[in-house]
């Protein structure tokens, strides 16, 4: 029933209360002509007593109060016509259950309207806490095309586990995209360290290194301090912290020209969409969450990756590819992303939301967020230039390892689509 009702109002569906309440009010009078059409001996009055009850699941106390006003003459009436009026018992009795049930109905009907409008409260402050939070990504960073996507696994707190930011430095853009331990409210508190770390380290114009072990510092910094006050008697939203709490994330610096650069600290690998191929962004070196920095040793490895014109970048969390099917099937993200590489990034999102809505079948159980980046292509160039301009970038770059130019995973729709942007990736810094 309440997956019903969510599709039911996600599809848009509304009725006036008042509306509702002349529907119900139909059942007393169609019981009416039907026990005024059939024989003495079958009698439907005493059915009317349930549209009182009916009225309290669907209408507000008017409608209620609209339905009772119906009923009651229709039972009279129905008595009138199966002759109950002269049994001394029966006409009183019934008169006595009408009038208990629409008394119960109209507490019943006030009692709903109180709590959905308390929960309309409470949605209103998670939609605000979650614009607080997660600041509405602008459809340009610099020279890019972004969407950004995001559904809660509690759908009634709009806000969970998982979390996106971007802040503009100098002349490139930097992106997060994390998913911290837990879902839904239960990781509130590590999602608002994260974000708000992450916007202050950029504007001091840290490189992504220096970022990334700020991240960590304030990270663990935070979760002692809850630790300590959830000791103290003062539990955070999600009760006591543990020093394992993590939070997985994916950090991009994207210049205005040039390669992007990543820092992939244990979160699902991005993916490069280009000409009809997608090419996974696997990390260079494996490097723990958030929470876990004690187990780096030495710089943040940053892999470089060549972002051609026209490419896009998938970023998502393991809400979208641990999402099962019916037959306990992950969503096959990779493939089905082939389908849709020509895609704007919003149309992009849109197209993995409703087929991932579709795969899955039923409401999503973990938070879900994506944001795609698209750098917009550029115009037609002879393609002897273009063969110039590569030449000279191999020249400039003797030291780029040439074993590390086939290290991302690339999946092709077929053999006749044409191949996709060269990746590489270096431990260089920013």
């Amino acid at each position: 029933m309440p997956d019903l009702v969510g599709r039911v109002s996600r599809a848009g569906i509304r009725c006036h209360p008042v509306t509702v309440g002349l529907l119900v009010s139909l059942l007393p009078v169609i019981l009416l002509v039907v026990d005024v059409l059939t024989p003495p001996a079958i009698r439907f009055g005493s059915l009317m007593v349930a549209a009182p009850a009916l009225a309290a699941v669907f209408c507000t106390p008017v409608g209620v109060l609209i339905v009772i006003a119906v009923t009651l003459p229709c039972v009279w009436m129905a008595d009138v016509v199966g002759q109950q009026l002269g049994v001394s018992y029966f006409v009183p009795v019934q008169i006595a259950t009408i009038v208990l049930v629409s008394a119960a109905a109209l507490a019943a009907s006030a009692a709903r309207l109180r709590k959905e409008r308390q929960l309309a409260r409470s949605r209103w402050v998670a939609e605000v806490t979650q614009r607080v939070l997660l600041h509405p990504l602008p459809h340009r960073v610099g020279r890019f095309d972004v969407a950004s996507l995001y559904l809660a696994a509690d759908e009634e707190a709009a806000i969970g586990g998982d979390l996106y930011a971007f802040a503009r430095g100098g002349t490139s853009a930097r992106i997060l995209l994390g998913d911290a331990q837990g879902k839904g409210l239960a990781s509130l508190e590590m999602v608002s360290c994260v974000l708000n770390t992450f916007r202050q380290s950029v504007r001091r114009g840290n490189t992504v290194p220096e970022l990334v072990h700020e991240l960590e510092a304030a990270f663990r910094q935070d979760i002692q301090e809850l630790s300590a006050a959830a000791a103290g008697g003062s539990p955070p939203l999600n009760g006591p912290f543990e020093e394992e709490a993590f939070v997985t994330a994916v950090v991009l610096d994207l210049p205005d020209t040039g390669p992007l650069r990543l820092a992939n600290l244990g979160h699902p690998p991005p993916l490069l969409v280009h000409e009809g191929n997608v090419t996974v962004l696997d990390p260079t070196v494996a490097v723990p969450p958030l929470g876990l920095g004690d187990l780096i040793r030495g710089e943040v490895p940053l892999d470089t990756v060549d972002f051609p014109p026209g490419a896009t970048l998938l970023l998502y969390t393991d809400g979208v590819s641990e999402a099962r099917g019916p037959d306990g099937v992950f969503y096959p993200l990779e493939d089905r992303l082939t389908r849709w590489t020509a895609l704007a990034p919003d149309a992009l999102l849109a197209a993995v939301h409703d087929d991932l809505r579709e795969y899955v079948g039923a409401r999503l159980t973990d938070d879900v967020a994506m944001v795609a980046v698209r750098r917009p292509p550029s115009p037609v160039r002879s393609s002897s230039r273009a063969e110039g301009l590569a030449d000279v970038r191999r020249t400039n770059r003797p030291d780029r390892p040439a074993r590390r130019v086939s290290r991302f995973r690339r999946r092709a729709p077929s053999a006749a689509t044409p191949r996709g942007p060269s990746a590489a990736a270096s431990p260089a810094g920013p």
